[in-house]
């Protein structure tokens, strides 16, 4: 038995990174999962990897690609009718789309702003506004916002990501009590360093070596971690799985950390 059996679960942004671990994780665990990104093609191959997946073989998970620019609202309209029409229902969200630019805050365009805003924030709060609604007729549910490390402190050189993962932190405890009595839990995942792409966006340049990328980002990551290493994507998705299934059942509405000690403090040794 699985922990998300008879569950339908939209998670954004999925086709790589941390969405994809949790889109695998969570129909491993029985959840039907709406694949929802703009990356049509690795979006695809992921539900075709999914659904041809042993563990999900008997019924009790399986996937469906969607495409879903997070920003545009009737995106998200056609990504729930689609969900709907497939599974009957949706009673779970993982708002894990997002973008990051690297920039010093005063040579940040207005164009660069507004773009992460509308991707992150913005996102964010449609998949809220959108599906909600659709959980509480389900009979009531979960939503997991991803926030970040940085929604809980300032860090140089990545301003508009930063306030935009502090709206989200905003929205997820309006939203926690908003919709209690909906029998909807908000609660947030905030990532340190993690290994992907979005951190480390010399592993997208084909002319990269990509082991070197990660080696040097794994060199930077040694000296700020107390725990000495980033993150992986797979330990991201383990804290997603726990705020969408049972085991979290009276948690709401707060903020959950998950970087390696990172935020701890600075050590001097």
């Amino acid at each position: 038995m699985g922990k998300l059996d008879d569950r339908v679960i939209i998670v954004t942004g999925a086709a790589r990174g941390q969405g994809e671990q949790e889109a695998r994780l969570f129909a491993a665990e029985g959840a039907k999962v709406v694949v929802a990104d703009v990356l049509d093609s690795q979006g695809e191959a992921l539900v075709e990897e999914i659904g041809a997946d042993a563990g999900v073989r008997d019924g009790k998970g399986g996937a469906l690609y969607v495409h879903l620019d997070v920003g545009r609202e009737e995106d998200w309209q056609a990504a729930v009718a689609t969900a709907k029409d497939a599974f009957g229902k949706v009673d779970g969200l993982v708002n894990n789309a997002g973008i990051l630019r690297f920039n010093e805050l005063l040579a940040t365009p207005l164009a660069e702003f507004q773009q992460i805003i509308q991707v992150n924030q913005i996102g964010c709060f449609l998949g809220i506004r959108t599906v909600a609604p659709e959980i509480a007729d389900a009979g009531g549910g979960t939503i997991v916002n991803t926030a970040s490390y940085a929604a809980l402190t300032g860090m140089a050189y990545v301003g508009a990501y930063a306030a935009t993962k502090h709206a989200v932190l905003g929205l997820t405890r309006v939203a926690a009590l908003e919709l209690a009595s909906r029998r909807i839990r908000v609660n947030a995942l905030c990532p340190g360093a993690v290994d992907t792409a979005m951190t480390n966006p010399a592993q997208l340049d084909p002319g990269a070596d990509p082991e070197a990328a990660r080696g040097a980002v794994a060199e930077l990551y040694r000296k700020l971690v107390p725990m000495g290493r980033i993150g992986t994507p797979q330990e991201i998705a383990a804290l997603a799985l726990f705020l969408t299934g049972e085991d979290s059942s009276y948690i709401t509405g707060q903020p959950f950390v998950v970087d390696g000690g990172w935020l701890a403090g600075v050590s001097v040794l």
